[in-house]
């Protein structure tokens, strides 16, 4: 069996941009197929080595069967398979080594997969949806961009040369801003390309940054339309997670710390951060988390049942079943705000090009020059 190094991983995956970044990318659903391979071979009995190496032979992503190679080397030297996961924070999240460990400890390693699977697949399909619903108004932002760039630098200068061949004539106030735009895209384009590039990259830049990651995820949960959206998408998100790590065993305080992390958004994770610390002051998870501004409130009165009558990880299962619909339906309401919106804006933008070439047709037809 071929030896590997963490190293020698770590350093290919710096070493290869690019295309090759990109095509061995290791995706959820790659690992969604990882875990339930392996919750069915240890169900079957196998053993845990010949269980990784048989889900590495199926694996057709070289960047992940390459890292499995490791694990099967750490295990094989005595690791346990949480903490050879753990080597590996890039690919493998906290979530999903918490879960790893609590289903070692309790000896339902294949359980624990399975939940994991389920876990991914519900919380990758949630993302998808959003992201549908975001990235359906850019496209026809940047199509539209698209169409009015063409006009500018290809239509109209055709009107101001009709124009220019008639003694007199001339263009309406609308055409010739539009025109000084055009001539500036003509003549400068390379300067607004390299300020398009420059400022992409700083953008980018600052919003993977501390302060721009704060700005953002403040926005997230006050900006209308999406606010209400992405609220529901963090409670669904914060209620699977934690009925996932709660039904495999893992204690309340890891639970929230891992929870915390999963939820991707900084507000919300503050905001269970800080009930964690009231729950190991003495009080329970619903007080703890009742009356935060980033918590809706049907979350800690689920919570609250789930307590009395002792069956946490359901109520949180079914409050997140809840959400998953309730994001199903703020997307459509969300689409039925942006449709509108984006049929005004069209519409303006249409109003003012056919403006701009039309009216010195217009004037054209009703003027006489010698």
């Amino acid at each position: 069996m071929p030896s590997f190094s963490h190293s020698a991983v770590e350093a290919k995956t710096e070493l290869f941009g690019g295309l090759a970044t990109f095509r061995n990318r290791i995706g959820s659903k790659q690992k969604v197929i990882l875990s339930r391979q392996l919750a069915t071979l240890i169900n079957a009995g196998l053993p845990l080595i010949q269980s990784l190496n048989t889900v590495k032979g199926q694996t057709s992503n070289p960047a992940l069967k390459e890292i499995i190679g490791v694990i099967i080397s750490d295990v094989e030297g005595g690791a346990t398979l949480s903490k050879a996961l753990a080597k590996h924070p890039k690919v493998f999240n906290d979530v999903y080594i918490s879960l790893i460990a609590a289903g070692e400890a309790s000896g339902n390693l294949d359980k624990s997969l399975e939940r994991l699977a389920n876990q991914q697949e519900k919380d990758a399909e949630i993302v998808s949806k959003v992201r549908g619903a975001l990235i359906y108004p850019l496209i026809v932002l940047a199509v539209l961009g698209a169409v009015l760039v063409f006009m500018l630098i290809a239509v109209l200068p055709q009107v101001q040369s009709l124009y220019e061949q008639l003694p007199g004539a001339e263009l309406p106030l609308i055409t010739r801003a539009l025109l000084a735009l055009a001539n500036l895209i003509i003549n400068i384009w390379w300067i607004v390309l390299i300020v398009l590039i420059i400022g992409s990259i700083l953008g980018v830049r600052w919003a993977r940054s501390p302060a721009g990651q704060e700005v953002i995820d403040r926005l997230k949960l006050k900006l209308w339309p999406i606010a209400p959206l992405f609220a529901k998408l963090y409670m669904a998100r914060f209620s699977r997670t934690a009925a996932t790590l709660v039904a495999s065993g893992v204690p309340m305080i890891k639970m929230l710390e891992t929870t915390a992390q999963a939820v991707d958004n900084l507000q919300v994770s503050r905001s269970i951060l800080q009930a964690s610390e009231k729950v190991k002051g003495g009080k329970s998870l619903s007080e703890s988390l009742s009356g935060d501004p980033n918590f809706l409130e049907l979350v800690p009165n689920m919570i609250n049942i789930g307590e009395q009558s002792g069956a946490l990880d359901n109520m949180l299962a079914k409050t997140a079943e809840y959400y998953e619909k309730e994001v199903d339906n703020q997307i459509k309401a969300v689409s039925t705000v942006i449709e509108p919106v984006m049929m005004i804006i069209v519409g303006v933008l249409a109003l003012i090009m056919v403006a701009a070439v039309l009216l010195p047709i217009y004037n054209l037809a009703g003027q006489r020059f010698i």
